[in-house]
């Protein structure tokens, strides 16, 4: 499979709290990257979910000081969206084709190849796990790791193909409108945080819902539609060597989806962690309970946080809400390389 391409960067000058934008255009439309970090540093690449961008989708686990101190300790940050899911993005032509979520999984290597990038670790959200599940199976060379946070692999069930249709009848017609943010809502979180008549919604519902008004929807009808034409992928699983760690809320609408993904994985590589009282987006609901599983996940690369911040903070995960995998990391791969940084990395103490 061919990975040359042709592509023209246009460098946006913002700044997004420290990141730098690049719009870079691939052989499949255009696609914004925000790089947060020091870029000689190994590379993490991430993918949001529907309707959503960087912001709205890994804010909480990047403003969550213990895992920015991990994941920035180690790696540069370069958050992909969505075609059209960047912040102030304007409606793609009616005229330009719909992508397939294999042109989506094409676009990274195009942007890997752009930025001079290798082998990359990978962070997605349930739409954007599946891009990046494709992605690794296509271009298995360049993927170290994946971290998935309540991932798709099969294809649509016809429920779930039905209400996709519903909601890209409700884009055409009425736009972001208010039926449509309480569907992207309860596909995001869970009850707790969504409020009730005797609690208020929490700040992050309340947040994601401002961000969610700044979609374009022709945008995001556009990624609707691909994800639902996706094609079943878990014949694929067992051949991925990289290792991966599998996030789910037990609330998610998609836990048994996570659940049936694991099962198809090679245990020797991969682990999942069940979040208690979360939904699908544990990244913004509850960024805290991956630290540990990271930590652990890292440290079979050679990785750890910072010496200083050694102390792990409270989880909402107990150790026996682990995955007995991931409390001995020498079983998920002692004969994979460590990732190098170019800051000399500390045992902790």
């Amino acid at each position: 499979m061919g990975e040359a391409c042709d592509f023209v960067s246009v460098d946006m000058e913002k700044i997004h709290l420290g990141g730098k934008e690049h719009v870079i255009r691939t052989g499949h439309g255009s696609v914004s990257v925000i790089v947060y970090g020091d870029q000689d540093k190994p590379a993490m690449i991430t993918y949001p979910d529907l309707a959503l961008n960087h912001v709205s989708c890994f804010q909480g686990l990047f403003f969550c000081p213990e895992a920015a101190s991990l994941l920035l300790h180690n790696f540069c940050i370069y958050h992909i969206s969505p075609p059209g899911h960047e912040l102030g993005a304007t409606s793609i032509y009616p005229e330009d084709p719909v992508p397939t979520v294999d042109d989506l999984a094409d676009q990274i290597i195009e942007i890997l190849n752009y930025f001079g990038l290798g082998a990359v670790m990978c962070m997605g959200v349930t739409a954007g796990a599946y891009i990046l599940t494709l992605f690794a199976m296509k271009y298995r060379e360049r993927v170290l790791g994946l971290i998935l946070v309540s991932p798709l692999c099969k294809a649509p069930s016809w429920t779930e193909w039905f209400y996709n249709k519903v909601l890209l009848s409700l884009l055409y017609y009425y736009g972001m409108c208010g039926l449509l943010k309480e569907c992207l809502i309860q596909r995001y979180f869970s009850k707790e945080v969504r409020g009730s008549v005797d609690f208020p919604e929490s700040d992050i519902v309340q947040a994601c819902r401002r961000l969610l008004d700044e979609r374009k929807s022709a945008n995001i009808s556009r990624f609707l539609q691909a994800i639902n034409r996706r094609p079943d992928i878990t014949e694929g699983l067992k051949r991925l060597r990289c290792r991966t760690l599998i996030f789910v809320g037990e609330n998610s609408p998609f836990h048994a989806e996570a659940i049936h993904m694991t099962s198809k994985l090679d245990r020797r590589y991969s682990a999942l962690v069940e979040v208690q009282a979360c939904g699908s987006m544990v990244t913004e609901e509850q960024p805290h309970a991956m630290l540990i599983p990271m930590e652990y996940f890292m440290m079979g690369y050679g990785l750890y946080r910072p010496s200083q911040l050694n102390s792990s903070p409270r989880s909402p995960l107990s150790l026996s809400c682990i995955s007995p995998e991931l409390l001995s990391p020498e079983s998920m791969g002692l004969k994979l390389k460590p990732i190098k940084t170019r800051i000399p990395l500390e045992d902790p103490e």
